[in-house]
């Protein structure tokens, strides 16, 4: 079984990710304080790990391309290296690219989401490494296979989605988020184009959130006013 999915962001008013291009809190209250209700609310949400995209996870990365010996037997099962009781650091990495030179980001254990096209002298990297893996079919994009593998083989069962947009906008297309845990600065961006919460790349027709409704479950400001809201994700009523 799958294991329940949280997405946990935060962005200015007009939901917005970028940061660094926010408008910068009024006089008198902290800009730390407010960069740090993030993990604080994390905290909070009793998850056993995270899952981002390939680009954020490379942030946390030390290794760099080498050669391995690749072991004798089959390497193209889910390989589960030792995880020593820490919550999960999850990459999606359909293609093989990023190399850890560790077990671990931020000291969570990393379990890399591959595509089965993968070669043998990458998986052997990630064991030299420590890090566990998993695979999301041929091309790495069947999103559903992995986070059944993550349930069942990895014994999760709450973790925070914190991708950019496009990850998001997949797991949104996908019907693979159970509930919305959004911080709202109190910033602006304003600019048209800037990546935002969900980004889901399709044609102009496609819906990715079609046949889903949002429940809130609670709203609550933070010190500094940021605004922290939760919603369910659940079916949507059947039209009258």
């Amino acid at each position: 079984m799958r294991p329940k999915i949280i997405c946990h962001m935060v962005s200015s008013i007009d939901g917005r990710l970028l940061t660094d291009r926010w408008t910068p809190p009024a006089a008198g209250i902290d800009a730390d304080l407010l960069h740090g209700h993030y993990d604080r609310v994390a905290a909070r949400l009793d998850a056993e790990g995270w899952i981002v995209g390939r680009k954020t996870m490379e942030e946390f990365a030390d290794g760099s391309p080498r050669a391995v010996r690749v072991p004798a037997g089959n390497l193209r099962e889910t390989h589960i290296a030792s995880r020593s009781g820490r919550n999960v650091a999850v990459a999606i990495d359909p293609q093989g690219r990023i190399h850890y030179g560790k077990d671990n980001a931020g000291g969570d254990h990393v379990i890399a989401v591959l595509g089965e096209r993968v070669p043998d002298a990458y998986l052997a990297e990630l064991r030299e490494d420590g890090v566990s893996y998993l695979f999301a079919g041929p091309d790495g994009q069947d999103l559903h296979r992995a986070m059944d593998a993550l349930g069942d083989s990895f014994g999760i069962r709450r973790i925070l989605l914190e991708g950019g947009g496009r990850i998001n906008g997949a797991f949104l297309k996908a019907g693979l988020i159970d509930e919305v845990s959004l911080l709202v600065a109190p910033a602006i961006d304003g600019l048209a184009g800037i990546p935002s919460i969900f980004e889901y790349v399709g044609g102009a027709e496609e819906q990715p959130a079609a046949g889903r409704s949002l429940r809130h479950v609670a709203t609550e400001t933070l010190e500094g006013g940021m605004v922290w809201l939760r919603y369910r994700v659940e079916p949507a009523p059947a039209p009258a």
